[in-house]
């Protein structure tokens, strides 16, 4: 059987002193970034995992952070994803808790987790019973602000410029005629939308249909179109997510209006099936692997007493396709 690999192997390789290993896995503040990198790239090579209890008994770091989503979350694994290769790229090891709804629940299972003394930092993707802390002895707990308390998201992915630059690039492409299918208004991210579109609108100058629907369904989306006049193109609808533009667009084909000559439509989550509509529709793709690795970075920057990373930009981007172009 091969040797499991030392932080003396890791030290060698990297050529560095194997206390220099030492602080890399522990966080210990004043290593370079370049030494960071080597010992970490070295410790990769040789597929080399720190002791995590013996560092815990040493050092009273347990090298284990705990990553909290809720389970009513909607596709969580690619924000997952970022925010556990990000601390496995600094050494440690990741618990993923998912809480339930029920609030009473929720933060009596978050106060287990802060209590546990099993982890150094508790990144969560909900709100928190109590004030974010680094102190008392206890592990760090940041909360990311990504969801409400009725578990709908708010934070980042909440921010509606992409709507603006939508209707102004169509405007710019001769729409002068908009309609925008909502969401439910108790989600943050709906009532967002709609605001923009409001506020683009009337900004521009435009003509607006109105504002229908409460839902994210497609059924939804159908029943609005369906109820617009017959001489509503040519038009451009504005729909808050993928779900709700499908069903706009059946209901517009249904009608014989085509896209995107009478009708452009546009939707927002970039589902995987989005791209392979005919059209395909324009959507708005949210980098959520990128948020993860920012939002665990920031943690692990609080757990190690750093500078807190800057905010990435370019989280939410427009996908052009075929959905949107110049009306007749």
């Amino acid at each position: 059987m091969d040797k499991r690999p030392t932080s003396h192997d890791v030290a060698h390789l990297a050529g560095v002193s194997q206390s220099t290993v030492s602080f890399v896995f522990t966080g210990r503040a004043g290593i370079s970034e370049a030494t960071r990198d080597r010992v970490l790239r070295a410790a990769s090579e040789l597929n080399y995992r720190p002791n995590l209890a013996a560092r815990s008994m040493r050092t009273h770091r347990t090298g284990r952070l705990a990553v909290v989503v809720p389970i009513a979350t909607m596709n969580p694994l690619t924000l997952l994803s970022g925010a556990i290769s990000a601390a496995r790229e600094e050494g440690y090891v990741v618990e993923v808790v998912s809480l339930p709804e029920d609030p009473t629940a929720r933060d009596e299972r978050l106060s287990e987790l802060v209590d546990s003394g099993q982890y150094e930092g508790v990144l969560a993707f909900t709100p928190l019973p109590f004030t974010d802390t680094s102190g008392g002895g206890g592990p760090v707990v940041l909360s990311v602000g990504e969801f409400d308390d009725a578990m709908h998201m708010t934070g980042e992915f909440t921010d509606s410029r992409p709507i603006a630059e939508m209707i102004e690039r169509l405007a710019a492409q001769g729409h002068r005629r908009f309609v925008h299918l909502a969401g439910p208004d108790d989600f943050p991210s709906a009532r967002a939308r709609r605001a923009a579109y409001l506020d683009t609108i009337a900004r521009l100058g435009l003509e607006s249909l109105g504002v229908f629907g409460d839902e994210w369904s497609g059924s939804a989306g159908e029943a609005a179109v369906d109820a617009l006049p017959a001489n509503a193109p040519p038009l451009a609808v504005i729909a808050a997510n993928d779900v709700i533009a499908t069903g706009a667009i059946r209901a517009a084909t249904r009608r014989g209006w085509t896209l995107p000559d009478d009708v452009a439509v546009t939707g927002w989550d970039d589902h995987p099936q989005s791209a392979f509509l005919v059209p395909s529709l324009t959507s708005v793709s949210q980098d959520r692997e990128r948020l993860g690795a920012h939002s665990m970075h920031r943690l692990i920057a609080a757990v190690r007493g750093g500078e807190p990373p800057t905010k990435p930009d370019g989280l939410l981007t427009v996908i052009w396709r075929e959905s949107t172009e110049s009306p007749r």
